[in-house]
């Protein structure tokens, strides 16, 4: 009896679908990003393999990299007596600051609107958190992405995820000089017929080092004196252009 229960258990493992042991992996080419005053970008290499691939053809990889959430300011521009001025504004909050997505082939083709709702996949599901907006917010949003993907800062590639091999696949993330610092997260989602079977998230760090980072925490630790500093600062690089300019002249 216990042998034929074993038999019949093994036989249900046997016949598990593959995608059920399918598992992912998944790393960077380094784990922490700093930025000096000759900083002008780099590129961030996220890698990975699929354990134990099955031979479906719907099997996709997504990977999305996102910054810290920030609040951010868009505002309209209206044309009154012939002059064009700032006029309504929606200020978002709990917007990346920086968002960048690769995909083996373009969203719509991997998985259901709904789906990539779920899991906030592509622009379009870009939400911020609260919106004190003048109008409907929408066309805020959107114009803050569009702003956003202008700067370097957001980026959609439908084909920005290489597969090396069968179960290989490698992506290069590019990391603009104007990245904000903080925490970033690194997350690759496995798809399979359109449904997410294994996902993964990695830490990522971005932060200033030498002067550079000395000058940005006095700035925010101490605005006021920071404010007033820069202001003394110039007067005197002034005086001292205008003493240079008088002997010359």
């Amino acid at each position: 009896m216990r042998r034929a229960l074993l038999l019949a258990a093994m036989t249900v493992f046997l016949a598990a679908p593959a995608w059920a042991e399918e598992d992912l992996v998944s790393g960077l080419s380094q784990d922490t990003v700093l930025i000096t005053s000759n900083y002008t970008g780099t590129d961030l290499v996220i890698f990975g393999a699929i354990e134990q691939p099955s031979d479906s053809e719907a099997r996709d990889i997504v990977v999305v990299v996102r910054g810290p959430d920030a609040d951010m300011t868009v505002r309209r521009k209206d044309r009154v007596l012939g002059v064009w001025i700032n006029n309504a504004r929606a200020r978002l909050s709990g917007v990346p600051s920086y968002y960048y997505l690769a995909s083996t082939r373009p969203l719509g083709k991997i998985a259901s609107a709904d789906m990539l709702a779920r899991y906030d996949l592509g622009l379009p599901n870009l939400e911020p958190d609260h919106v004190l907006s003048d109008g409907p917010v929408e066309p805020y949003r959107q114009a803050l992405v569009r702003a956003q993907l202008k700067n370097g800062l957001y980026t959609q590639d439908a084909n920005g995820v290489e597969m090396l091999s069968a179960n290989l696949f490698r992506v290069h993330v590019p990391m603009p000089a104007t990245v904000s610092r903080g925490q970033y997260t690194a997350q690759v989602y496995l798809f399979r017929d359109g449904i997410v079977v294994s996902a993964q998230s990695n830490p990522l760090f971005v932060d200033r080092i030498g002067f550079e980072r000395r000058v940005y925490a006095y700035a925010h630790e101490s605005p006021f004196s920071y404010g007033l500093l820069t202001v003394l600062l110039a007067m005197l690089l002034g005086w001292i252009s205008s003493l240079v300019f008088r002997r010359i002249g």
